[in-house]
Order: structure tokens, then C-alpha cells, then sequence
């Protein structure tokens, strides 16, 4: 293609007449021109071109043989978009022509270039999809007529090719059109009666002994295509499927073979041929001795080809074959090579990465199997429970790390994809305990129970490691709190000897697992938390033993006073050497939080001041230097720390039950007592960091946290608080101070002693606002262009349904400020929300509501009539249009 003109480059390009040699300079532009805003006018300009009449005409010449291919491309995608989108201009005397005209375009360019060809069949499927089945009855035999030419044919290859083309393409282009539900299966069923003349062609393709591989792959590809169309999977479609099967031998062919096996076994439809599923099940197993071979000789990409097929047909059709009682040894069979796919060696995703495609399978298997009748599950479990055993063995030999040599040697994708599928191993864990039951863990505690009593044969730790993983993965999810062999496995732990961080993680997060557990058996606290808070000094054991104590802390925390002193002994000493990261040490606060709120209340407010002192006194410290990026993550932190604590450390339930105590308003509550020694030392903070919104949210969590655990114990504080949040928002207003206010006026709005300081604080904080809207800055503008359509969907929802009525006046004046400010917007927004069935109410209609819309969009002055209008909306919304002395408080 020639450079282009500089007459074209001008961006007044868009200006010249609609001809075929603009288009093809339009093209140059779009193809050639360095700049960006030539090629746009250039694209827009051409996109124009498409939809235009005249493109019915100027398509042909683009597409003659001196032109280069990017201009022929141009001229058959224009024949698409005319055919697919503008059918309707095309008068139907000439529908005839436009077939002819395509078939020959398509036999012309059945050489090339491809993508020329694609695109003239697209447009020729098209052409087939509008005028099946009356216009053109059969429309794919008379394309196999067209270019199924004799063998001895000059073009013979390139015409086969064309024709695979073309019917890949058809049933392609059905699924990816817009089609009315009555076209559509009108459509279908004259596509499915078509298949009686590609199949044949399909089976005499594929068993041509000298044709060649590209033919042959071109008919798996076209086989994937119509079996999307749920073509009946019996008789020759049987045959053709077999021949997909006699392909996996030619290295060729295999990864196309495959795909195909695959989409057609997958589909659901399939199910309702029972013979032809069955009479699959042979030519699977018959590919076990391969998949032997290719596991042996580290052949990944047929292992993985062959295990998705057997895959699919297990676990697509699972229910229907466990049906087939007679055929049930070849379906066990079929189970067992799945299991071999389970276990193939290699560790996943270094050296495999077959095994990952089984796991869903056996979750299949299992509900299949406990669907049926009871005493039908007891013949199934009979078979398949001894299957299941074996499973749980590979699963754990899978879920084995692999030496630390190697392990560190992995890249951290490769890590992170492998603790990933160690996920998914846990999660088929549990799968299978719902086959095996309590006879699962007592498998398991057996195997740990020898491994860890045999002291004179070493053992590696990643068998160790394994055993405890399944242990946790299944109390994880399942009440093991009645299993008899737990007691056991708690008297075991300490005695594994921990040489490597993986080990110890899993010995934590199996602990933590048992929790719940260990608070129906506190006696056996002692054996397993010293275990935890050695894990919690060491930073590589930080997330594990983290965790694990938030929730011993959670679960058991009216169990620990005995090692009370030991754990904040703990906790203090890693929280003040910064051993762990923030999420960690905010974790380990809210788990401490748990553990205070268990204490006596006269014990209560030693401890918190002991834990938070150094952190205060650091606190107290950066308040008085100059801000700085250093600064100011450690105010974060330590505020953050305060807020995690203060969320669980609620002493509420002390009190329920509490007889003859003084009641707790009575006292001070703990956190209230620590927030208002702080109280000046924050109001030190934000002097300096009030304009930083990070800082500022950091303190509103703080109070905001108190406030949601404490509720009505925080009333000694809302004075002070009130004041200090009209003085934050005031200052710079921020989100975090509007939502700590709407925290404090939904508690204590409705407490006559505090009604006074929230009044004083909405008076503030709504002044404050409605200064900022009024000075008409552009962030509002923008925060109105973001999220006016959700503020008028809200304000419809609320004033259909869900307010009381005398509300409704607060509410249109949303309504009249966006129809004064923005009425072009406020129509759009009306329109969206409106067209919605049902929406705000079902008992108005299309017209009540375009009624409505018209009434208040008029109305840019009068508030009033505003009101009037959406009050009689609100009332249409609830049924009560035409009541009079309806209730003001409705």
C-alpha cells in the first residue's frame, strides 16, 4: 500500500465523498498515517462508510484481485456489517444475486487470504442465518455441493479448506447474533436438520488415509463448532466421534482432537444418549496405557490432553453412568484412571499440572453418590469408598512440599499457584470426609500417631506436614468437636519436632483449627498454646501464629486465665519490637481485645494501661515532631492498633447474668477511661495532621470502633467527641468525619441528655456543606457527574416505598436543586431509573411514571409544586392516590 496522500492527512478528510477511491485513501490513513488524530478522523470516517447505502456497492471493487489484501479485508468486513446489520435495506430480489455473488468470492479466495476467506464466510453465514429455512431451505448441503469438488480438481485442497471454513463459521455466527427466542429456535432446529449433510463429510475427511494433517484439523475444529448446537450424539455423530478418538494418534492432530472430545462429551445434551455414553467409555480407557507412557516419560502436554477427556466424561455424565449398574466395573475403571490422573507424578505446577484438572471430579462423584436413595448410596459406597481412601492418599502425597533444596529454587508464581492448589486439595478433603466420615480422621491420627512413635527410622517433615494438613483442612469446616481421636491429636502435637517454617505454619493453623474444640476442653489448653506463642516471637511464623492466638483469644477466652500473664507477656514484647507487620499486629490487638474483655472489671483498665503505654508514649512522642512520610505511618499504625483492640474488647456480656454488681453505667467503662486520657494527645495529633485525610480517618476509626462496640457506655464521651468532629469537619471536611457523625446521631440522637451536642454537630457539619456546594468548585461537579445517578435512583426508591410520608418533602428538594442545576442530567437519570419494571413501585404504570417525570422536569422555580408533585408520586407508589387525612407521619 502506498504512503498516504498529505492531502488525505488533513483532519478535513471527513469531508470527502463517498467513493471507492476515498476508501482505499481512508485506509492508507488508518494503515499508514503516524498520527493518532488522522487515523481516528480516518476509522470514524470509515466506520461512517460502512453503514451507509452506498457500501451495498462500493464493498465489491475493494475486494478485486489487484487489491492489496488490507483493502480486500476492508470490503468483505463491510459485506458482514451491510448483511449483518442492514439485511433490512437489501430488497429480497436481490438476495439471490448477493449468495451468488459470495460463493464466488469465496471460491475465488479459497487460496487466500485467510483473512479475506474468514470474513466472506462470516458474511456468507450471515446471508444463510436471515434467510434459512425459508429463502434458502438448505442452505449448508447446497454449500457442500459448491465446494466439495472432485479429488483430481486443480483447486481441490484450497476448495475442502474453504468449505471447513464456511462451516466453522456458521454455526459460530448463530451463537455470537442477536436473535428474538422464537428466531432463535426456529434457527436451531433448521441448523440441526442440516447436520445429516456435514457429518457425513466430517467422517469421510477424517478417514482419508492420505489426507493431509491441515484438512484433518480443519474438520475437528468445524466438529467443535456444531456440537455447540447439541447435534444427537448417536448413529454416524457416534462414528464421527470415534474417528476424534483414532486422531489422538497423530502427534498432529492430538491437541485438536482433544479440544474436540472435550466440547463435544461436555455437552449436556449428551446425557440423554445413555448407549453412546457408554460405548465412549472403552475408547477412554483405552488411552490409559498412554497416559501411563506420557506420565513416565514427563510427556505433560498428553497427560494433561487425556486426563481432560477422561475428566469430562467422568464428571459431565458422573450421575448418568453410576445408572449404568451393568456397565459399573468399566465406570470404575474410568474413576480409577481419573484417580491415576489424581496422582500423576511431579509436583504441581513445576512438574505437572494434570492433577488440578481432577479435583472437582471427585466433589461430583461424591454428590452424585449421596443423591441417591439410601440403599442405593450403600451399594455405590461399597464400591467407591475403598476408592476414596486411595484418594486421600494421593491427595496428601500431592499436597507434599517438596525438599527445601528445590522448593526455594521455585519462583514465587510458582509458589503462589502451588499454595493455591493446596487449597483446593483441603477443599476436596472435606469432600471426601463427607463419603468417609469419622473413619477419616481416625485414618489419619493413626498414620501420625506411628509416624511420630517411631523414633528409630527418620522421618521427613513433609510427611508430618501432610498429615496435619489434612487434619486441618477438615476440622477447618467440619464440627469435629465429637471425634474421639482429637484428644489424641492434641497430645501429639508437642511432640513433632519443627525444623522448617512450612511445618510450623501447619502446626499453627492446625491448632487454630481446633479452637472451638479446645473451648469444650480447656484442660488441654496447656498442651498446645505454649507451642503458639514460641510461633509468635519468630516474623517468618507471623501470619500462622498470629491467627491461630486471635482465635484461641476468640473461642476460649474465658478459659485462659491461667495464661493470661503469659500471653500478654507475649504480645507486649513482640508488639513493642515491631516483629510484625501492621495487618498482624492489628490481628493480634483484636485478639488480645478478646482476651481482656473476659477479665474481671477491676483487672481490666491495669492491663489495657499496661499494653498500651509504650505505644502511647510513642504516639505522644511523633505528636510533637514535625510531620514527616515516617511520622505519619507510625501514628497510622499505633492508631490503628488502638482501633483493632477497641473492637473486640467488649465487657457487655459481663453484665448479662450479673446479679447484685453495680450496674455498668454506673462505672466507667474500660475504653472510655483510655480515650479520655488520650483525648488531648489526639486533638495534639490533628493540630498538625488535620488537613491529611489518612491521619484523620485513622482517628475517626478509632472512635468510630469505641462507638460501635461500646454504644451507650460511650456516653461520657460525646460531648467532647461532638465538639471535636464539628471542629475536624469544619476545617477540612472529610468522609471519615461524616461517617463517625452518622455513627453518633444513629445512637445517642434519640438520648434526651445528648440530644443538645449531635444537634450542634448536624447544624455544623450541614452548614459546612451547604457552604461547599455554594461555592460552586469543581469536585462537586465531578462528584455529581460520578454519582448523581445513584443519589436520583435512591431519592425514587426512598420516595416510592420506603419513607414515611411526610419525608417525602426533604426528598424533593433533592429533586428540585438537580432540576435548577442540572436538568439535562436529572432527565437522563429520570429516564434510566424509570424505564425499570416495578421500579420505585409496581403499582404505578409506564404512563404514571413518564407523567411524572414530565411534571417535575417543568418546574425549575416552583418548589412548591415540586413538592406537590412528588407527594402525589409517592402516594400513586403506595396505593393511596385520591385518600384525603392520610396520616402525617405515615
Amino acid at each position: 500500500m502506498e504512503p498516504p496522500d498529505s492531502s488525505v492527512q488533513s483532519p478535513d478528510f471527513v469531508s470527502l465523498e463517498l467513493t471507492v477511491e476515498n476508501v482505499e485513501k481512508a485506509l492508507q490513513q488508518l494503515y499508514y498515517d503516524p498520527d493518532m488524530e488522522h487515523k481516528n478522523v480516518a476509522q470514524k470516517w470509515l466506520t461512517q462508510a460502512q453503514t451507509s447505502r452506498q457500501a451495498w456497492q462500493f464493498c465489491w471493487p475493494l475486494l478485486s484481485p489487484d487489491k492489496l489484501p488490507e483493502i480486500q479485508f476492508f470490503g468483505a468486513s463491510t459485506l458482514h456489517t451491510k448483511i449483518s446489520c442492514h439485511w433490512a435495506d437489501l430488497p429480497t430480489d436481490q438476495h439471490q444475486t448477493l449468495r451468488m455473488q459470495l460463493l464466488s468470492h469465496i471460491s475465488h479466495f479459497s487460496s487466500g487470504p485467510k483473512m479475506v476467506l474468514t470474513r466472506l464466510c462470516v458474511a456468507l453465514a450471515s446471508l444463510a442465518l436471515h434467510t434459512m429455512p425459508q429463502g434458502w431451505p438448505q442452505a449448508v448441503a447446497d454449500m457442500v455441493r459448491v465446494y466439495q469438488p472432485e479429488k483430481e480438481e486443480v483447486n481441490a485442497h484450497a476448495h475442502c479448506l474453504a468449505l471447513l471454513e464456511l462451516l466453522t463459521v456458521l454455526p459460530e455466527e448463530f451463537q455470537s447474533c442477536r436473535l428474538p427466542q422464537a428466531r432463535r429456535a426456529q434457527l436451531r432446529e433448521a441448523l440441526a436438520g442440516e447436520w445429516t449433510a456435514v457429518c457425513p463429510l466430517l467422517r469421510q475427511l477424517l478417514q482419508r488415509q492420505e489426507g493431509n494433517s491441515q484438512v484433518k484439523e480443519r474438520a475437528l475444529r468445524c466438529l467443535s463448532s456444531w456440537v455447540g448446537l447439541d447435534v444427537p450424539l448417536h448413529g454416524e455423530s457416534e462414528g464421527l466421534l470415534q474417528d476424534c478418538f483414532a486422531a489422538l494418534s497423530d502427534p498432529e492432530l492430538f491437541d485438536t482432537a482433544v479440544e474436540t472430545i472435550v466440547s463435544s462429551i461436555s455437552q449436556p445434551d449428551c446425557q440423554r444418549y445413555t448407549d453412546a455414553l457408554v460405548n465412549l467409555m472403552p475408547l477412554v480407557l483405552g488411552l490409559h496405557d498412554q497416559l501411563k507412557a506420557a506420565a513416565r516419560d514427563g510427556d505433560m502436554e498428553t497427560s494433561h490432553g487425556i486426563c481432560r477427556i477422561a475428566v469430562a466424561l467422568g464428571e459431565t455424565h458422573s450421575r448418568t453412568l453410576l445408572e449404568q449398574v451393568e456397565h459399573w466395573q468399566g465406570y470404575l475403571a474410568l474413576v480409577k484412571m481419573i484417580l491415576f490422573c489424581t496422582g500423576i507424578p511431579g509436583h504441581y505446577p513445576v512438574n505437572e499440572t494434570t492433577s488440578s484438572l481432577t479435583l472437582t471430579f471427585w466433589y461430583t462423584l461424591q454428590d452424585d453418590i449421596l443423591s441417591f436413595e439410601e440403599d442405593k448410596q450403600v451399594v455405590y459406597l461399597q464400591v467407591y469408598r475403598p476408592v476414596y481412601f486411595q484418594l486421600v492418599d494421593v491427595l496428601l502425597h500431592k499436597a507434599h512440599f517438596p525438599s527445601e533444596q528445590d522448593y526455594t529454587s521455585w519462583s514465587s508464581d510458582d509458589k503462589e499457584q502451588f499454595r493455591i492448589y493446596r487449597v483446593d486439595i483441603s477443599d476436596t478433603l472435606m469432600y471426601v470426609y463427607e463419603i468417609l466420615g469419622a473413619e477419616l480422621l481416625s485414618n489419619l491420627y493413626d498414620r501420625l500417631g506411628r509416624l511420630l512413635m517411631d523414633t528409630e527410622r527418620p522421618t521427613a517433615w513433609q510427611d508430618t506436614e501432610a498429615l496435619l494438613f489434612g487434619f486441618q483442612a477438615i476440622a477447618e469446616t467440619i464440627d469435629v468437636n465429637y471425634s474421639d481421636v482429637i484428644p489424641g491429636l492434641i497430645g501429639l502435637i508437642p511432640r513433632i519436632s519443627i525444623s522448617n517454617i512450612q511445618l510450623a505454619d501447619t502446626v499453627m493453623y492446625t491448632i487454630g483449627s481446633l479452637a472451638e474444640w479446645l473451648a469444650d476442653h480447656p484442660m488441654m489448653l496447656g498442651n498446645v498454646l505454649p507451642m503458639v506463642l514460641q510461633g509468635l516471637v519468630k516474623a517468618e511464623l507471623s501470619v500462622s501464629s498470629v491467627s491461630t492466638l486471635k482465635r484461641i483469644c476468640r473461642e476460649c477466652r474465658h478459659d485462659l486465665a491461667p495464661y493470661i500473664h503469659d500471653i500478654m507477656t507475649v504480645s507486649q514484647d513482640v508488639l513493642v519490637k515491631d516483629i510484625h507487620k501492621s495487618s498482624q499486629c492489628m490481628w493480634l490487638m483484636q485478639g488480645l481485645g478478646f482476651l481482656l474483655s473476659a477479665l474481671p472489671m477491676e483487672e481490666i483498665l491495669g492491663s489495657l494501661t499496661t499494653l498500651l503505654t509504650p505505644h502511647i508514649q510513642r504516639l505522644d512522642t511523633l505528636a510533637h515532631q514535625e510531620p514527616s512520610p515516617t511520622a505519619k505511618l507510625s501514628i497510622i499504625h499505633i492508631l490503628g492498633m488502638l482501633s483493632s483492640l477497641f473492637t473486640t474488647l467488649d465487657i457487655s456480656r459481663q453484665d448479662e447474668g450479673s446479679e447484685g454488681t453495680t450496674p455498668a453505667q454506673a462505672r466507667p467503662n474500660p475504653v472510655v477511661v483510655v480515650l479520655q486520657q488520650v483525648f488531648t494527645l489526639i486533638q495534639t495529633i490533628l493540630s498538625k495532621w488535620l488537613s491529611d485525610s489518612e491521619v484523620v480517618e485513622a482517628v475517626c476509626g478509632v472512635f468510630e470502633r469505641s462507638v460501635k462496640t461500646l454504644l451507650n457506655d460511650f456516653a461520657p464521651m460525646v460531648q467532647q467527641l461532638s465538639e471535636m468532629l464539628g471542629q475536624i469537619y469544619s476545617a477540612f471536611p472529610q468522609a471519615s468525619a461524616l461517617d463517625l457523625t452518622r455513627q453518633m446521631v444513629h445512637i445517642f440522637a434519640g438520648e434526651k441528655d445528648h440530644f443538645s451536642p449531635i444537634q450542634a454537630l448536624i447544624e455544623l457539619v450541614t452548614s459546612t456543606t451547604l457552604s461547599i456546594f455554594q461555592q460552586d468548585i469543581p469536585p462537586i461537579g465531578q462528584v455529581l457527574q460520578r454519582d448523581g445517578k445513584l443519589l436520583v435512583h435512591t431519592v425514587l426508591e426512598i420516595v416510592g416505598s420506603q419513607s414515611l410520608c411526610c419525608l417525602t418533602e426533604h426528598f424533593s428538594e433533592v429533586l428540585f436543586c438537580l432540576n435548577r442545576h442540572c436538568p439535562v442530567l436529572l432527565a437522563q437519570w429520570l429516564k434510566e431509573g424509570l424505564r425499570v419494571p416495578g421500579f420505585p413501585s409496581a403499582q404505578v404504570s409506564m404512563e404514571q411514571k413518564d407523567t411524572f417525570s414530565q411534571q417535575l422536569l417543568r418546574e425549575q422555580t416552583n418548589k412548591r409544586r415540586v413538592k406537590e408533585i412528588v407527594k402525589e408520586f409517592s402516594l400513586l407508589c403506595r396505593g393511596m392516590q385520591g385518600t384525603t387525612g392520610y396520616s402525617a407521619d405515615y
